[in-house]
């Protein structure tokens, strides 16, 4: 027999579950339909305020000053900060090589030592930096003076507060003005000052820094030079004479340096060279 089939129990939670999510579709869009015609709260008009009077302009106040920029680098109680302080410690230690070569003894005592070296005919010994640390030592020896009025008149006033960073520099620069000017040749002070094409100062206040520093430093090669020609001398004395007498006894093949080497450092142990030196290159500044 054929016919057509009897529904099964499967079909009816299908066609209830269809029925339930259309019912609640109808009752999410009334919901949504009602929201969107409600009147908003905030749709509606609000009267503006009304403008209020207008202030009265303030009148401009005088500048303090110059009315320039400035940047205070001191304390609340005058004196400088640590940070400072520091800072300027390190630009110190920065520029430290540079200011013992150029304004103190520094480089004439290194040349004359190293002149000395020479005429002994001892290339390396003493080392560079035997030589180097005995003129830092004997260099702070003879600058000690000076730089104790550097601290008194512008390291010391600008730690208590008393003065600006730009008159304790102008006040420290003074005594190492001073030093370098009282052993300055004229003739080397002028020949800078014509380089530069400046006029002659009028007094030795009015020399500038930058014409005096390499006026200094010649000077002091040239004072270099000439004790360094008086330490050669008896030393080529002896020379000459070792050399003749090697000439004499036909021994030409033999280096003149090898035989006077012990004769020159006998003569600048009997002597007390080191000790003379030392005396004269101090000496000489007056210490």
């Amino acid at each position: 027999m054929t016919g057509t089939p009897a529904p099964t129990a499967g079909r009816w939670p299908r066609l209830a579950t269809a029925a339930l999510l259309a019912l609640l579709l109808a009752v999410l869009f009334a919901v949504a339909a009602t929201l969107l015609n409600a009147p908003s709260a905030s749709a509606s008009p609000v009267a503006p305020a009304p403008p209020g009077d207008p202030f009265a302009p303030t009148e401009p106040g005088s500048p303090d000053g110059d009315g320039g920029f400035s940047v205070e680098i001191n304390g609340p109680n005058g004196t400088p900060s640590s940070a400072v302080i520091t800072l300027l410690g390190i630009t110190l230690l920065s520029v430290a090589p540079a200011l013992l070569l150029m304004m103190t003894s520094f480089t004439n005592i290194f040349v004359v030592l190293a002149m000395t070296r020479n005429a002994l005919s001892l290339p390396s010994i003493p080392p560079n930096q035997v030589l180097a640390g005995l003129a830092l030592f004997l260099s702070l020896f003879i600058m000690w003076p000076v730089l104790t009025q550097v601290n008194e008149l512008g390291v010391q006033p600008y730690m208590e507060g008393t003065e600006t960073f730009t008159d304790a520099v102008s006040a420290a620069a003074a005594p190492l003005q001073n030093f370098m000017l009282a052993h300055t040749r004229q003739e080397d002070l002028a020949l800078m000052m014509r380089a530069a094409d400046l006029p002659n100062p009028e007094n030795p206040e009015d020399v500038p820094l930058q014409t005096l520093i390499p006026a200094f430093m010649i000077s002091e090669l040239r004072a270099a030079f000439i004790i360094g020609f008086v330490i050669f001398v008896p030393f080529l004395v002896i020379d000459l004479v070792v050399a003749s007498a090697l000439m004499s006894m036909g021994m030409m093949m033999l280096p003149p340096v090898m035989i006077s080497l012990p004769f020159k450092i006998l003569l600048f142990v009997l002597v007390d060279g080191w000790g003379l030196i030392i005396t004269a290159l101090v000496g000489s500044y007056g210490t």
